[in-house]
């Protein structure tokens, strides 16, 4: 008998309503989205409201700009997210099928496509309403683990994006055929490591706090700090967790069984490891180079 846990018994429906003939429903994972907004947002107005946090006294905006800033982050997650995924894990795909680009509804987005979405139009907002960026960028960073917290909860409570099977005692029985599709003699169950869980503890929970401990330490007088360490601390976590998810099916093949994106004689890196790479130097380089301006201005407080 396989020592592993069982998938509790969870419904992606935290409730239904049926109306006028047709059923609506509230999803964890929609759910997760908006709760990991509004935490995001009250962290980032509690922030704004503490002027001594920031270079002289001064925070990059008001609570209102950061309300309009707001519409243009979600824009950019979800433009972002979706052409990361058309352009990162399916291109050949979609090149075929150009209409099924914007139909995200059937699913497919990409966490460094939404990043780089949300850089893209935090840029944009920054310039037209003349806000600093590095800060701006900081307030952003700070915001952002716990939604990562939420929605990687809402992926285990989905019974999505699992890991590769295991034998470890705490190994999660998931539900599905897909899932439970891994080689196993018939009639055996296929346990997988609950690699969501590991991403929310890692990029959530720990790098929540890390960054509210740099914040306390007074990191926002020194702009690029905390979103420096942000970057390198996702992109840390990602790439060792994906040591342990399972591989994206199209890098899949019988002479490449661990999904390899970049590999030779059996050894590379997954695509989310190559994405992450660049996070990590920039994220240090960004580390290095706001501590050496802050030094060079004056002293170091963070």
């Amino acid at each position: 008998m396989i020592a592993a846990i069982p998938f509790p018994n969870l419904s992606s429906e935290v409730f239904s309503v049926s109306a006028f003939g047709m059923e609506f429903a509230l999803r964890w994972y929609a759910l997760a989205y908006i709760a990991g907004i509004l935490i995001g947002w009250r962290l980032a107005v509690t922030a704004l409201k503490r002027a001594p946090l920031w270079p002289a006294d001064t925070p990059p905006m008001t609570p209102r700009q950061l309300e309009d800033l707001l519409t243009w982050i979600i824009l950019g997650v979800i433009i972002g997210g979706r052409l990361g995924f058309v352009l990162f894990y399916m291109p050949g795909y979609y090149l075929s099928h150009p209409l099924e680009i914007p139909m995200i509804w059937q699913g497919g987005m990409a966490f460094h496509g939404g990043l780089l979405g949300v850089i893209a139009a935090t840029g944009i907002f920054c310039v037209r309403n003349r806000i600093p960026m590095l800060p701006t960028a900081d307030l952003l960073a700070l915001a952002t683990p716990p939604g990562l917290l939420l929605g990687r909860l809402a992926n285990f409570v989905n019974a999505e994006l699992w890991g590769r099977p295991s034998d470890v005692p705490w190994a999660v029985i998931f539900p599905g055929d897909m899932a439970q599709s891994c080689g196993q003699p018939i009639g055996a169950l296929c346990a997988r490591h609950p690699s969501q869980l590991y991403e929310a503890t890692l990029e959530g929970l720990i790098l929540g706090l890390v960054l509210l401990v740099l914040v306390r330490r007074g990191a926002l007088k020194a702009p690029g700090v905390v979103a420096g360490a942000f970057f390198t601390g996702y992109g840390l976590a990602r790439f060792v967790v994906e040591f342990f998810r399972q591989p994206d099916a199209q890098f899949v093949s019988p002479g490449n069984p661990t999904g390899l994106a970049l590999h030779i004689d059996g050894f590379g890196l997954t695509m989310g490891q190559i994405l992450t790479l660049p996070m990590i130097l920039g994220g240090l380089a960004l580390i290095l180079w706001a501590r050496r301006r802050r030094s060079a201005s004056g002293p170091r407080t963070a």
